[in-house]
């Protein structure tokens, strides 16, 4: 294509270009018809006396990776599979008999989803060490106990109970997305043992006994804990439907739910066994007879005769 001219159209300058036509311009006979031109402005006699012609089919562009050759082979994720880890890994593994027929300096390795997740798996087990000292210092600030301490970090994996049964069940892949659900899901837990362990030292500092201030304390914080694991289950309904981002809302949905029940009756009981606190049913058992329940009961009973 070469410009011979050019022409005013209003007020924009249009090009004059001249070039081979349409259906001879991918023809090699338009390469071997070429008039090459001179520094003098000359032109010399057509390419094809002066050089010969062969087809050589190459690559244009060579891909390397770490410095080698490679050819990378891309697929489509059909609808239905949430995770492209397990399409990859499941192809990666019928290709067993072709690794291991391949000479020394060929191999055959997985990219993609499956590569940035360990990258990001990596990023994550570098820096829970630093994140699980900075926990343990913050709960020992505000417990000031290493025993108590010991019993909220101990009930955050309560709801890997609920998260593997979520995601057994809907059949949610286990990956990079629902293990950061998982960090999320140890914090909230965490945090409303905090909240009754409190509760508990609030109690016997105003005077009550060790039993009467464990069982009290897990009565009195049932609710709140209830409705904000219910409003946190609720908020991750819709989250559920997306396919990118169901693993996470499964897994801290399942844990939520099991770990609320788990923590309102597995941390008192610790609490107990911990500090040798000894049962007393029948206290109780006198005190609600002792109270006001007993009486309306009974008047409801005749008032409905």
């Amino acid at each position: 294509m070469l410009q011979i001219g050019e022409f005013r159209d209003k007020d924009e300058t249009v090009k004059v270009m001249l070039r081979e036509p349409s259906d001879t311009r991918n023809l090699l006979s338009a390469l071997e018809n070429v008039y090459v031109k001179t520094a003098a402005g000359a032109s010399v006699p057509p390419l094809r006396q002066v050089a010969n012609f062969n087809v050589l089919v190459e690559p244009g562009i060579q891909w390397r990776r770490d410095r080698l050759p490679s050819v990378t082979v891309r697929g489509v994720v059909p609808d239905g599979v949430q995770s492209p880890d397990d399409v990859t890994t499941a192809v990666f593994a019928k290709l067993r008999t072709l690794r291991d027929s391949l000479p020394a300096d060929y191999r055959i390795e997985m990219q993609g989803a499956v590569e940035e997740s360990a990258k990001n798996q990596t990023s994550i087990n570098e820096k829970m060490p630093a994140m699980l000292l900075v926990i343990l210092l913050l709960l020992m600030v505000q417990l000031q106990h290493f025993g108590k301490t010991l019993m909220v970090v101990a009930a955050g994996p309560l709801g890997l109970i609920g998260t593997a049964t979520a995601l057994l069940v809907l059949q949610a892949p286990f990956g990079f997305v629902a293990i950061l659900g998982v960090i999320a899901l140890a914090g909230i837990i965490m945090r409303n043992s905090v909240i009754l362990v409190d509760q508990i030292q609030q109690d016997l500092a105003a005077g009550h006994d060790a039993f009467t201030a464990i069982v009290e304390s897990a009565v009195r914080r049932f609710r709140p804990i209830t409705l904000t694991a219910a409003a946190a289950v609720l908020a991750l309904i819709p989250l559920a439907r997306e396919v990118f981002w169901a693993p996470m809302a499964l897994a801290m949905m399942g844990g939520l739910i099991a770990a609320t029940v788990l923590t309102l009756t597995f941390l008192p009981a610790v609490y107990a066994l911990a500090f040798r606190v000894a049962l007393q049913p029948g206290r109780f058992a006198r005190s609600l007879d002792d109270s006001n329940l007993k009486p309306r009961t009974e008047r409801a009973l005749q008032a409905a005769e």
